[in-house]
């Protein structure tokens, strides 16, 4: 946030709250929002299959007391252990006697009116802006490595830009990297090649808020029935940096202020915790849990397929997963392919139409290697997640993704108009799809709550082997290398067709713009990726170096205002390229050698193409010399004090140099002539 501190000397009072974040091309008739109704859909009946009855009635009368169960995965049966009290290093298991129909529906009265009003937007409509480290105040594009979840790409930030007609668009495509990766199994550093290019932008640092509503327009990249990419659209709290991995581990996905056994040595900054650090409050459990707008699956398995894991789910590809990534997760819970048992699940979700409890992924078991102490430091995070029916018109094509995030109450707050324990809903093209209450959350036991941490935006196309590829590699494909321009046992490992799909035509992700809004009467909603209540600047600055890459020297450039080079000869044909300063509203081709931009007002980055952004109200500034109680002197006391220093050099030094030389001369001394070493060698 340094960067931004020296923007923010704009007066206040000239701006209305959350101007500093809204792009001025945004329409004055989008600018206030009120929430959508929840309107739930009908309870999905039971598939009725003579051969998965059958199979149902074995796995009900298979269920056994003693310390293993049967589960069935792809219609197999394998022996797991049910699940212990404190997490082992493999996950465990407990299998669901029969499926349930859908969580018990809540209460749908639709809460009184409110009125939300725009604090962020991006309308993307200024052609040829650059999203690098240090170009653009809102969004950060990486250029780095990703190597969480078998990734398969290297992020580029060229990959970012935004087009002609009005679009941010994401790259995705078939292309080489050489980087230098850690090999896991080695120990050690080895240059490596990702096969493929992408792109991830973060508003990490910059832009961050608690609560709201997030709205965005969006078409997803790729085919529909073609299996392989991985779309997303997403939120994560500011004390975890995505492809940081070292920023993650013990905070992601943690949402819990609870004291426990567990959060006392599993999660890195616990309700435990009796001492302030880093401007944290004692008391108060941190962590960055991960809201997922969406994150969108391709290919050609229905609802239903035998042995897939879409046998047991009204849904299948492709579709849309809207989930609550949380931790602490909760023990017993269901295992991958089975319908919740009573208890073993999250109560207070409610599902709209075409929509299905994703049974496929409960969540993650985090284990991290340089952990001393596994028994308690190991943490099981739960995905509550539900999947929404997906077709062909999504792709390619312009749909409104929506969220709608209400905070939890403080403990003596009277709050007559929202839910207690907060909300999280989800909205396609104002059509509900998912809420999860926090009284689910509540009600658990785990100490797990709607997250009230600063979050950051994030939209990113990932391609990685865990997402959309074949479940189990042809006969004679090692799945080990992913390369479309290899030979057969690096091209053998994909969803048929996806090679062809990535050469043929431009793989694009585009978004059409993203607003936030928030309600002005409710002041537990903030921007800022710093708020009072959940500080993160002195957490984040005590550990940049988790934050950043060892070539780094911060997280994060100053956001460079002008300087770019251009041309000053115009062209008609193209007049808000970089090579024009963005045209003559946003900047202008000095005429000196070399020829520089300089922005107008609103307008900053090199080529003067990316919208001024800036927090109206810092909540946590970095502190100055009198905050630690100096404060500067004034210029009659500066000035005495140059005088004094002056007089007492003259007193201590000088004077007596000048009272011993006039002895010497007044004695007769003569100094002794200087020795030429240098001629008397020679000689």
């Amino acid at each position: 946030m340094k960067q931004l501190a020296s923007l923010l000397v704009l007066p206040l009072l000239a701006h209305p709250t959350g101007a500093g974040w809204i792009d001025p091309d945004t329409p004055e008739e989008v600018r206030t929002v009120t929430p959508l109704p929840v309107i739930p859909g009908r309870v999905p009946k039971k598939r009725k299959d003579k051969k998965s009855s059958a199979s149902n009635s074995t796995s009900t009368n298979s269920t056994s007391s003693n310390a293993t169960s049967t589960t069935k995965s792809h219609q197999k049966r394998h022996t797991r252990r049910e699940p212990t009290s404190i997490p082992t290093f493999m996950p465990s298991y407990l299998p669901t006697e029969e499926p349930t129909e859908s969580p018990t529906p809540g209460n749908f009265t639709p809460p009184p009116p409110r009125t939300y009003e725009l604090v962020f937007s991006d309308e993307f409509n200024t052609p040829h802006r650059n999203f690098a480290d240090g170009h653009d105040p809102r969004w950060t594009a990486l250029e780095k490595n990703d190597y969480t979840n078998d990734a398969q790409h290297y992020y580029s930030a060229s990959n970012a830009y935004t087009d002609s007609r009005g679009n941010l668009v994401i790259k995705s495509e078939a292309a080489d990297t050489n980087i230098v990766g850690f090999n896991d199994v080695k120990g050690k550093k080895e240059q490596v090649t990702k096969h493929f290019r992408s792109g991830m932008l973060q508003t990490w640092n910059k832009f961050c808020f608690t609560g709201g509503i997030l709205e965005a327009e969006m078409s997803l990249p790729g085919k529909s029935h073609i299996g392989g990419l991985w779309p997303a659209f997403w939120l994560l709290g500011n004390l975890a940096r995505h492809t940081y991995v070292g920023s993650s581990e013990h905070v992601w996905p943690w949402s819990s202020s609870t004291c426990t056994s567990k959060s006392a040595t599993a999660q890195l900054v616990s309700a435990c915790d009796r001492v302030q650090h880093y401007g944290l409050h004692k008391g108060v459990g941190r962590g960055a849990p991960e809201i997922d707008v969406f994150e969108v699956q391709a290919g050609s398995t229905k609802a239903n397929t035998p042995n897939t894991p879409f046998f047991e789910m009204s849904v299948g590809q492709p579709f849309m997963s809207s989930s609550y990534q949380v931790a602490p997760g909760r023990l017993p819970r269901p295992g991958e392919g089975w319908w919740p048992a009573p208890g073993q699940w999250y109560d207070n979700l409610t599902s709209g139409m075409n929509t299905s409890l994703n049974i496929v992924f409960y969540g993650t078991y985090n284990h991290f290697r340089d952990d001393t102490d596994p028994a308690s430091q190991d943490y099981w995070s739960d995905a509550i997640s539900y999947n929404r029916q997906l077709n062909e018109s999504y792709f390619g094509n312009m749909h409104r993704y929506r969220l709608e995030w209400e905070l939890p109450a403080d403990a003596e707050e009277s709050n007559n108009y929202t839910e207690s324990y907060g909300y999280l809903r989800w909205f396609l093209d104002d059509e509900f799809v998912l809420e999860i209450k926090g009284e689910g959350l509540n009600t658990s036991g785990t100490g797990s709550e709607i997250s009230s941490e600063p979050m950051y935006l994030l939209l990113n196309t990932a391609i990685s082997s865990q997402w959309g590829f074949p479940l189990k590699c042809p006969t004679m494909c090692p799945c080990k290398t992913y390369n479309c321009h290899g030979g057969f046992q690096e091209t053998c490992g994909f969803s048929e067709g996806f090679c062809n799909m990535m050469d043929e035509a431009p793989i694009e992700y585009k978004i059409n713009y993203v607003r936030v809004y928030q309600d002005p009467n409710d002041p537990k909603q903030k921007v800022g990726c710093s708020t009072p209540e959940r500080p993160t600047r002195k957490f984040i600055e005590a550990h940049e170096k988790k934050y950043k890459l060892a070539t780094d020297l911060h997280p994060l450039k100053p956001i460079q205002n002008g300087g770019g080079p251009c041309v000053t000869t115009p062209d008609v044909n193209n007049t808000n390229g970089p090579t024009y300063c963005g045209g003559p509203s946003k900047g202008i081709c000095q005429t000196k050698t070399p020829s520089t931009c300089k922005c107008l007002t609103n307008w900053t980055g090199p080529h003067c193409t990316n919208p001024v952004g800036y927090d109206d109200i810092i909540w946590d500034p970095p502190e100055t010399w009198a905050d630690f109680g100096f404060s500067g002197p004034s210029l009659r006391v500066l000035t005495g004090g140059i005088s004094a220093i002056g007089l007492l050099v003259l007193t201590l030094f000088v004077a007596p140099f000048l009272l011993r030389k006039q002895r010497q001369i007044a004695g007769g001394w003569k100094a002794v002539p200087a020795v030429d070493y240098e001629r008397r060698v020679r000689a």
